[in-house]
């Protein structure tokens, strides 16, 4: 994967163990409880998590209203690597640009999301690399969504479920 200096990248630590955090990305049961930012909610209207599965799913934002994804899983590497790709689409899972979807015109018709897992004694860095400039997800507020769904998947594992 070509990878650019602008690209995004997040570290996060988590208190929980790495098989579990890499679960919590895998399992359709639990992405639905913390893969969206705060106030918003996610529905998968299809998720198959396995190489060239797919998903399409809308994230449900009463400011900004539904932003339906699509993409495509690349990469599974248990407990260690996720690697899909991301692009907008309506509910039908036509693909749009940005522009069409309502969204920054400089936002990439595609990105890429690799995510890696590595035990740090009882926790887990989680490493989060997306194929999208920095500033451009900044501006769009992707990047601080990030840190909110971070926050919820915290409040997850925390519970133990």
């Amino acid at each position: 994967m070509k990878t650019n200096k602008e690209d995004l990248f997040i570290t996060h630590l988590f208190n929980a163990p790495r098989e579990l955090v890499f679960e919590a990305w895998t399992d359709p049961g639990h992405l639905q409880h913390w893969y969206a930012p705060d106030g918003c909610t996610i529905v998968f209207k299809s998720i198959d998590v396995k190489v060239g599965g797919t998903f399409h799913s809308v994230i449900h934002d009463p400011v900004h209203g539904e932003c339906w994804i699509t993409g495509v899983y690349q990469e599974i590497t248990f407990p260690e690597k996720l690697v899909f790709t991301m692009e907008l689409s309506n509910e039908q899972g036509t693909l749009l640009s940005a522009a069409d979807a309502g969204k920054s015109k400089d936002w990439p018709a595609v990105t890429i999301t690799t995510v890696t897992f590595e035990s740090s004694g009882g926790q887990t860095k989680l490493t989060l690399h997306q194929t999208v400039a920095e500033a451009e997800a900044r501006k769009t507020g992707a990047y601080q969504s990030w840190f909110s769904m971070f926050d919820r998947l915290n409040a997850l594992l925390s519970t133990g479920k």
